[in-house]
């Protein structure tokens, strides 16, 4: 009797939760990447004294640069950031934030970043991940949309002051940039499809090869930067099914 040996693989989605199905990524294509146009922490993450490799994360959105040829992260709308200011140097009393309608609860003069991020996720139109704020406890802060307002060019908050000592404190808001459509015109404006895998590179090394996920589904709410296929410029790949 002739026994032939029968051989199997598999392909685990580790290092990939944002990936729901493996069905489709025998489609993937190998690109270029220009390795100086991510950012440390957002794209990638430092080398240690055990591991001497940054190390890119999976799923980041990706968009082709036509002068070079080389794949970037993928330039999405752009999200609106607003400033908010605490002026005459107050000693005590809270103010309060309204946006489209739905006011905070009263904020210490001296609150932290983090307190005033929760008073606005607080509201019924901002949802967790709707907004991060950051600046030091009694501002100035800043304040950016993404989630459901990604790319928007969303209304100016409004401010209320019941601050005490100082000289006539008051509080502020400007839109510091304002939401709306891509600003990059470089290709990187197009998207190109998704970063299958961790990438592995050297400090100093300004390319690397990697794998374009060109078709596949998608949990958008696990990758690991803001991605909102409704924002997708027209002309993109649509070869996807994205779940939030």
């Amino acid at each position: 009797m002739d026994i032939q040996p029968y051989t199997t693989s598999e392909t685990l989605s580790v290092g990939r939760p944002w990936l729901m199905s493996m069905l489709g990524i025998e489609a993937n294509q190998t690109v270029t990447l220009d390795l100086t146009a991510f950012d440390q922490n957002t794209h990638w993450l430092d080398a240690s004294k055990y591991q001497p490799e940054r190390r890119l994360k999976s799923g980041i959105p990706l968009g082709k640069n036509t002068a070079t040829g080389l794949y970037e992260p993928y330039a999405a709308v752009t999200n609106e950031v607003q400033s908010v200011t605490v002026t005459g140097s107050p000693t005590g009393g809270t103010f309060t934030l309204t946006f489209n309608g739905q006011t905070t609860g009263a904020i210490a003069y001296n609150a932290t970043a983090a307190a005033v991020q929760t008073a606005l996720v607080a509201l019924s139109n901002i949802n967790p991940g709707d907004v991060t704020v950051t600046g030091n406890a009694g501002g100035p802060y800043s304040v950016s949309f993404g989630g459901q307002y990604l790319g928007d060019n969303v209304a100016q908050m409004t401010a209320t002051a019941s601050l005490t000592g100082g000289t006539t404190p008051g509080v502020t808001v400007a839109t510091t940039t304002a939401g709306g459509t891509a600003t990059a015109s470089d290709g990187t404006q197009s998207f190109a499809g998704f970063l299958f895998t961790e990438v592995s590179f050297y400090p100093g090394s300004t390319k690397a090869a990697a794998p374009l996920m060109v078709h596949g589904q998608i949990d958008v709410a696990k990758l690991p930067v803001a991605f909102d296929p409704k924002d997708v410029p027209a002309g993109s790949n649509t070869q996807f099914v994205y779940k939030v």
